[in-house]
C-alpha cells in the first residue's frame, strides 16, 4: 500500500468530504446525468414550505433542539434519561460525559432501521413503541439494566470486554425479538457491537486514556482535542469517530490499509485519484456526532461549528425529497424493487439527500423567518426534514414506510 493511497483514504473521512461530492453528485443529478434519477429543484420551495409547516406543529415557539439520540429517550414528551442523570451522584463532569457517550455510541449503533413488523413494549411507561423511538427506548433499558457493563459496582457502562461477548439471543431478549417481532438486521447489530468492544481493546489510545477500554473513552479523546479555551468545533467528533470506528463496519471499502465505513461507489464522481468513484456518506458516524453534542456541552465543553457537520442520508430525509418530487426515478418500476445499499441507485440518492438538506435549510428558515444562528442544521433536521420525511411517508403508504426498499444488514439505515 502506498502513502499516497493512505493519505487520500483518509481525505475522505470528514464532513467536507461528504459535503463537496454529495454537492458534485446533486450537479451530475440536475444536469440529467445519473442513470436512475431525475432532480426537479424547482420543487425545492413547495417541499421547504412542507417541513416548515411540520415544525410550526411540533415547535410553536420555534426553539427547536438538535437531532440526536437524546430526542429518542423520551416518551409522550417525558424524558426518561435528563432526570435520573441528574438525581445521580457522579464523581465528576468528566464521568457523567463517559457514560452518556456509551449510552449514546451503542444506542445509535443499534438505530439503523428496525423494519416494519418489530415494536417494544415499554414495561415502566405502559407504551408499545416502534422505529427508532422503540430501537432507543429498547437500548436504554438495558444499558439501565446493566447488559453492556461487567463493572458489579456500576451497572451504567458499556465495558468493552462485554461487547465481545455480546450475541444475537442477548439481543432478543432485550428488544423482544420473536418469531412474531422481527427486528431487521439482529445479528448484523450484535456482531457490530462485538466488533465495537474489539476496537476500543485494540485502541486505548482512543479508548481508554482515562478508564477501562470502553465507547465512553471517546470522551477523553475529544477533549484532548479542545483548544486551551475548551472549545471544539463539531466536525472533529466526526473525525475522531471515523478514526475510531473505521474497524467496525463490515465487508466496507478499504484504501490504502484505511477502512472507508459508510463510503460507496458510483460511476458518475470521476477522479484522476485512488478515491475515483469513491462517495464518502458517514451518516450514523454524523448521528453519531450530534449525539455527542450535549454530553460534551454538559461537561463544560464548547461545541461549534456545528454547520460544519452535514444533513444524514437516511431513507426518512430522503424519502422525503421522492415523496414531494424533488427526485423521481427514471424507471418507476425501480420502485418495486428491493436495492443493495452500494447499488448506484441507492449511492446516488443518499448522496443527493445531503447536498439538498444543504439547499433546504435557507429556504425553511426564510419561511419561518429565523436565522441560521437560531435554527442550525441539526435543527432543520430535527424539527424538520426528517419528521416531515415521515409524515409524507404516512399520508402516501400504508405503515409510513420509506419510497424505497433497501437491503441492508442493520448497520446503515
Amino acid at each position: 500500500m502506498s502513502s499516497s493511497e493512505t493519505e487520500q483514504a483518509h481525505s475522505l473521512l470528514n464532513a467536507a468530504a461528504v459535503r463537496e461530492r454529495a454537492h458534485e453528485m446533486l450537479a451530475i443529478g440536475v444536469a440529467g446525468g445519473l442513470d436512475h434519477w431525475r432532480v426537479d429543484l424547482d420543487r425545492l420551495p413547495e417541499t421547504a414550505r412542507y417541513v416548515a409547516a411540520v415544525i410550526r406543529d411540533q415547535y410553536p415557539t420555534l426553539a427547536v433542539p438538535f437531532h440526536a439520540r437524546w430526542r429518542h429517550f423520551a416518551v409522550d414528551g417525558v424524558d426518561l434519561w435528563s432526570p435520573v442523570a441528574e438525581a445521580r451522584d457522579w464523581l465528576d463532569p468528566a464521568s457523567r460525559a463517559r457514560t452518556e457517550f456509551d449510552l449514546a455510541i451503542v444506542s445509535v449503533l443499534l438505530d439503523a432501521g428496525s423494519g416494519p413488523d418489530w415494536s417494544y413494549q415499554d414495561a415502566r411507561t405502559g407504551r408499545t413503541l416502534t422505529r427508532s423511538e422503540g430501537l432507543a427506548i429498547a437500548s436504554l433499558r438495558m444499558f439501565e439494566a446493566g447488559a453492556f457493563s461487567i463493572t458489579e459496582d456500576d451497572p451504567w457502562r458499556v465495558d468493552a470486554v462485554a461487547l465481545t461477548f455480546l450475541t444475537a439471543n442477548d439481543l432478543a431478549r432485550g428488544f423482544q425479538v420473536s418469531d412474531k417481532n422481527p427486528l431487521v438486521g439482529l445479528e448484523g447489530r450484535a456482531a457490530l457491537l462485538r466488533r465495537l468492544g474489539q476496537a476500543c481493546l485494540a485502541e486505548p489510545d482512543l479508548f481508554a486514556l482515562e478508564d477501562e477500554p470502553r465507547p465512553g473513552g471517546l470522551f477523553d479523546a475529544m477533549v484532548d482535542r479542545a483548544d486551551d479555551q475548551d472549545r471544539l468545533p463539531a466536525p472533529v467528533i466526526l473525525e475522531v469517530l471515523l478514526e475510531a470506528l473505521g474497524p467496525v463496519w463490515r465487508d466496507r471499502l478499504n484504501l490504502g490499509g484505511v477502512d472507508l465505513g459508510d463510503c460507496w461507489r458510483h460511476p458518475a464522481l470521476k477522479r484522476d485519484d485512488a478515491t475515483d468513484g469513491l462517495v464518502p456518506i458517514h451518516k450514523l458516524s454524523q448521528w453519531l456526532s450530534y449525539s455527542l453534542v450535549e454530553p460534551l456541552q454538559t461537561a463544560g465543553v464548547e461545541v461549534f461549528d456545528l454547520d460544519g457537520l452535514t444533513g444524514l442520508a437516511e431513507y426518512r430525509n430522503g424519502g422525503l425529497f421522492i415523496d414531494l418530487g424533488v427526485l423521481t426515478l427514471k424507471d418507476p418500476a425501480d420502485a418495486a424493487k428491493a436495492w443493495p445499499v452500494s447499488d448506484p441507485l441507492v449511492v446516488g440518492w443518499r448522496a443527493m439527500t445531503v447536498a439538498l438538506l444543504d439547499k433546504i435549510a435557507p429556504l425553511v428558515r426564510a419561511e419561518l423567518g429565523v436565522t441560521s444562528e437560531a435554527m442550525p442544521l441539526a435543527s432543520v433536521l430535527e424539527g424538520g426534514t426528517w419528521a416531515a420525511g415521515r409524515r409524507a411517508a404516512a399520508e402516501r403508504r400504508p405503515g409510513g414506510g420509506p419510497p424505497l426498499t433497501i437491503l441492508s444488514d442493520g448497520t446503515v439505515f
